[in-house]
């Protein structure tokens, strides 16, 4: 077996990444086999991993995908000099190139609830199904993924909770808010009606099967376009506006970072970029020594 088939292995069997993310690492892998000229990857140094580089920045690569691919890189080389009786690894000391960090798309509390408030035609049980989606995204903050991942009996209607399966197939519990559990309640006969053969999908098809995430992204954007919002949103909005919503109102990064299920705080610190008047609104109501004496 070749060092990349067994890395890809050590990636799916023990670090238990998705199959779409063991792809990228493949591909990144091969990429760089192509860079390098087809020169075995065991017999190459520092100078060849900077030419590979450059050759990606040339191609007009966002900086922030060729730090993707070194990484990949990097992770592979880490691996076979534990693992595999590499001499060196040449991504040692080597630097991405720095990127800049793009603010996520914000919808405001305004626009979610012109979004999901409004009375689509007809009222059948796939708007029912549309509804509880949406709902549940901007309830619980889930990744396009964990929702399509979702099973009938992941979601507890009398506790208030859901239990999702993150990145790395981590799991963990999640609040589902009111709206959410009453959009759940009127789905699941719903769907029972639609129910073909026996699946544990929590939401499904017209035709009965799991729904995929690309059907997600496609019925979300025409909710927006006949509620009248007059932007495309995509699933991760809805992720993006529990996050900061959420935090506007608590101030609490790590709660926020625990039920995004986010690794690091620091990726979770994105969605401090909030309106500086609402911070500056609770500073001037909290802090003792912001108030004015009267």
């Amino acid at each position: 077996m070749s060092a990349v088939a067994q890395y890809l292995q050590h990636l799916a069997a023990e670090r238990r990444l998705s199959p779409h993310t063991v792809t990228a690492y493949q591909r990144d892998l091969a990429n760089l086999t192509r860079l390098a000229a087809k020169k075995p990857l065991a017999e190459l140094t520092v100078t060849d991993i900077r030419g590979a580089i450059v050759k990606l920045r040339s191609q007009s690569l966002s900086a922030a995908s060729v730090a993707r691919q070194l990484s990949s890189w990097r992770g592979f080389y880490t691996f076979a000099c534990r693992r595999l009786g590499f001499a060196d690894n040449p991504c040692l000391g080597l630097r991405p190139p720095k990127a800049t960090k793009a603010l996520p798309d914000i919808l405001s509390p305004d626009t979610c609830s012109q979004l999901l408030d409004r009375a689509p035609e007809p009222d059948d049980a796939l708007v029912a199904r549309d509804r509880a989606m949406f709902e549940l995204f901007y309830s619980s903050g889930l990744r396009l993924s964990e929702l399509t991942g979702l099973d009938l009996d992941g979601v507890n209607l009398q506790s208030g909770e859901a239990e999702v399966t993150g990145k790395g197939r981590k799991t963990r519990i999640v609040p589902v808010g009111q709206a959410a559990l009453d959009a759940l309640a009127a789905w699941l006969p719903q769907r029972q009606a639609l129910l073909r053969d026996p699946t544990p999908a929590l939401f499904i098809g017209q035709h009965g099967g799991r729904l995929s995430p690309r059907s997600v992204q496609l019925r979300l954007d025409r909710w927006a376009r006949l509620a009248g919002l007059g932007q495309h949103v995509h699933p991760h909005m809805l992720r993006h506006a529990f996050a900061t919503h959420v935090l506007q109102s608590s101030g609490d990064l790590r709660a926020v970072q625990e039920m995004l299920g986010h690794a690091s705080i620091s990726t979770t610190q994105v969605y401090t970029h909030l309106d500086w008047q609402h911070l500056a609104k609770v500073y001037d109501q909290a802090h003792p020594r912001a108030r004015k004496k009267g």
